[in-house]
């Protein structure tokens, strides 16, 4: 049975939604350009406060990097705790870009607007207003909620979960497994065939600056060692290079049930022909089956006629699990042994789809969605869960969200016109609040 009063609790959730967007939490991953979580933080802990929790209110190191801990116990104390987390920052928007300010927090149209609206302040309003509502009831969870909304996941989590899990692992004892972003929405798959896709694994996540020494001169005269040709040449072979196709058991779980559920063949000789046929969800898909390389930053010269000494690049690398000796190899031949290379690297996290955790949000969605089937799906990007792995805590990504067939999901993250249909959070935040309920 749903909790008392569960409309109202929803409809709180798409106001903390609109809320929490209007606070801009943008994180750069440049100290001295980002405006940090301090705000959005303070916030969510006055709300928490207010309905009688103790929280834990903890500066991450770095400026303005701030995160907000509660615990809500269950009824049997010798069971473990779930963990319950969320990130408070957001990527950059361009508002010349967008519909609407992508800080406006807008309702319109059926949809909440805004930077993080799906990335992932969505969860944030859902368990915020679901947090409130049990210690404002007195409701009992069967075990211990921990609840944590962390600082700076969108640069890697170094000043946030990773953090956190270094210095305070205390505040996460008894925790064992874990919710969070990027699952639980849903792909229709056919007309009357729809899946909820629960995050099972991750990528690695490997941020690799390429460093090219050279030798500085005038931009008129013959340089046979330019540093920015030597990188150009680098950065173009490394992106358009294609890694081998890998096969996880993740992947390969994902396909048999997409299989069994639509009659969609997934022949290894045409792989990347079937997954486009999957719609938007394709780009996450098909960036699961290989590892990747992707340049996204070129920086070097500070002046036209002259030819700087050094020239960099940045470029975001994700591994599949149990790829990277073989990454770091093919990574070898490609750029040879006159590039410098600095790692930011996660590892990637991997776990089965099975056990009682499991069955309880196949368990809430049907409660919600008769129709409903579940999935599990590897992650093409990461999420905080790679600290939380670091605990031995089992992560999962479920974010319940029931979706138009039409939305192209997939592009909203960190995409432009960022937004999330109010009926989706109605949605989520009943299935939240079952799961919750009976995990």
């Amino acid at each position: 049975m749903p909790s008392p009063d569960i409309a109202a609790v929803a409809d709180e959730a798409v106001t903390l939604v609109s809320e929490l967007i209007q606070i801009d939490t943008t994180n750069t991953g440049d100290p001295d350009t980002l405006v940090g979580e301090r705000a959005a933080a303070e916030y969510v802990a006055e709300k928490l406060t207010e309905v009688g929790y103790e929280i834990t209110y903890v500066e991450s190191g770095g400026r303005d990097r701030h995160n907000v801990i509660a615990r809500l116990p269950g009824a049997d104390p010798n069971r473990d705790a779930l963990l319950i987390h969320g990130h408070l920052d957001v990527v950059p928007a361009d508002a010349s870009e967008w519909s609407v300010h992508p800080f406006s927090g807008a309702i319109r149209d059926g949809y909440v607007w805004g930077r993080g609206a799906v990335d992932m302040k969505d969860m944030l309003g859902m368990t915020l207003a679901l947090a409130r509502h049990y210690k404002r009831n007195n409701i009992v969870p069967p075990r211990e909620l921990i609840f944590a909304f962390l600082a700076d996941e969108e640069a890697g989590g170094q000043y946030g979960a990773q953090w956190l899990v270094s210095h305070r692992p205390e505040l996460f004892e008894g925790a064992t497994e874990a919710i969070s972003e990027v699952g639980g929405f849903s792909l229709t798959l056919t007309e009357d065939v729809r899946a909820y896709l629960i995050e099972t694994a991750e990528k690695g996540i490997r941020w690799m600056k390429l460093r090219v020494r050279g030798t500085a001169g005038h931009g008129s005269m013959i340089n046979n060692d330019n540093a920015v040709t030597k990188l150009a040449e680098a950065v173009a072979k490394l992106g358009n290079h294609q890694f081998p196709l890998v096969l996880t058991d993740s992947v390969r779980e994902f396909f048999a049930g997409v299989s069994d559920l639509t009659g969609l063949e997934f022949p290894e000789d045409d792989l990347d022909g079937a997954v486009a046929k999957l719609g938007g969800i394709a780009r996450v898909v098909g960036a699961t089956l290989r590892d990747t390389a992707t340049p996204t930053m070129l920086n070097a010269g500070y002046k036209a006629n002259v030819i700087p000494s050094v020239a960099e690049a940045t470029v975001d690398c994700r591994i599949l699990p149990g790829r990277m000796a073989a990454f770091n190899a093919e990574l070898d031949e490609i750029l040879g042994p006159d590039i410098e290379r600095e790692w930011l690297e996660l590892e990637p996290v991997e776990t089965t789809f099975d056990g009682p955790l499991v069955e309880a949000m196949r368990t809430s969605l049907l409660a919600e969605d008769p129709d409903a089937h579940t999935l599990p799906y590897m992650l093409s990007g990461g999420t905080d869960a790679k600290a939380f792995d670091k605990l031995g805590i089992r992560s999962f990504g479920f974010c319940p969200l029931r979706l138009p067939p039409e939305l192209d999901f997939a592009a909203l993250f960190h995409g432009v016109d960022e937004r999330v249909p109010v009926d989706a959070l109605k949605f989520g935040t009943r299935v939240l609040d079952r799961f919750l309920r009976s995990c």
